[in-house]
């Protein structure tokens, strides 16, 4: 494995879930695959769970685990081609990569969309230079479009907790008071397209469609309560509008997912990547209540990246 950026790096789900699980159950079984490798973790952005889940997933495979955290450990980066550099910007990642590529064995990198453009941001300008220039394997620890590594713990989370042969998980948009990235929405959308045995189904209101890319074989239903009825996961996420990019249309607060809206549901487990604005996005009665999964959710985090990262660390035992 070259790249972990999206569902179809991961081959085929049955199978990297069901690994996932092996790895959960025995996560220091391959820490010889990682001995004396190195694992640099760029962060252009704050982080947690990511952070902490990457560096934890490096130590059990054996890796030396570096983070470097851009602005703050290093010189301040330019992104952009062509520029004259007569800014604030005292390096660009064009020299920084391939540096960066030189002293690691795998990169892992973190970068939100700015919102500044959409074509900037969708093309993931960022991340491609990384798998450009730095010649390792690039995992995305969240891009401008996607969070891979955040979708695989939550179908392996999905997997652990269904009750059902095939549940009916439901992402609902919910109101924030600040425009957040559709990164999570959208892997979420893909990785549950993908999945076998889910019947998906987003609701939000108008305007808050995902790209067209993203909705093609989504089952999409404005009304969140005709959504919400027999569902078996509700996984609330809030993002800002892609046709009008980046822009906040709605703080409704009719859509905070709260006892009201779980009533409405087969006894749901209830599901956010972290981290949440409480009675925001959720109620406190939901999100500390006995079908809350937010903390085991979270904890799969560890073993969604300790698999990709044992998938290549493999590879490159093989040369590949």
């Amino acid at each position: 494995m070259k790249q972990f950026l999206t569902v179809g790096d991961i081959g085929d789900l049955g199978k990297a879930i069901e690994e996932a699980k092996q790895v959960k159950a025995t996560p220091f079984a391959w820490q010889e695959l990682g001995r004396n490798k190195t694992i640099i973790l760029v962060f252009f952005n704050s982080s947690l769970r990511t952070r902490l889940s990457s560096q934890v997933a490096a130590q059990n495979l054996g890796m030396h685990a570096i983070v470097l955290n851009i602005d703050k450990d290093s010189w301040k980066l330019e992104t952009e081609m062509g520029v004259v550099m007569d800014g604030d910007k005292t390096e660009h990642l064009r020299e920084a990569i391939p540096v960066i590529g030189s002293y690691c064995d795998i990169i892992g990198v973190r970068s939100f969309a700015r919102y500044e453009s959409r074509e900037f941001d969708y093309q993931e300008t960022i991340l491609k230079q990384f798998i450009e220039y730095s010649g390792r394997p690039v995992i995305s620890l969240e891009s401008a479009t996607r969070h891979p590594c955040q979708a695989f713990a939550d179908l392996l989370t999905i997997e652990e907790h269904k009750t059902v042969a095939r549940p009916k998980v439901v992402m609902t948009w919910a109101p924030h008071p600040k425009a957040l990235p559709q990164a999570v929405p959208n892997s979420f959308a893909e990785w549950m397209k993908a999945a076998p045995d889910v019947d998906f189904v987003l609701t939000c209101p108008e305007g808050y469609d995902l790209a067209p890319d993203i909705m093609e074989g989504v089952t999409l239903e404005r009304d969140q309560k005709k959504a919400l009825e027999g569902a078996d996961f509700v996984y609330a996420k809030n993002w800002a509008s892609y046709e009008h990019y980046g822009q906040i249309l709605s703080k409704d607060r009719s859509w905070t997912v709260d006892t009201e809206h779980m009533s409405w549901t087969n006894n749901a487990k209830f599901m956010h990547c972290l981290p949440v604005r409480r009675n925001m996005i959720v109620s406190d009665e939901v999100i500390d209540g006995p079908n809350s999964l937010v903390i085991p959710e979270a904890a799969n985090r560890v073993f969604s990246i300790q698999t990709v990262m044992k998938r290549m660390l493999e590879d490159l035992s093989r040369g590949k």
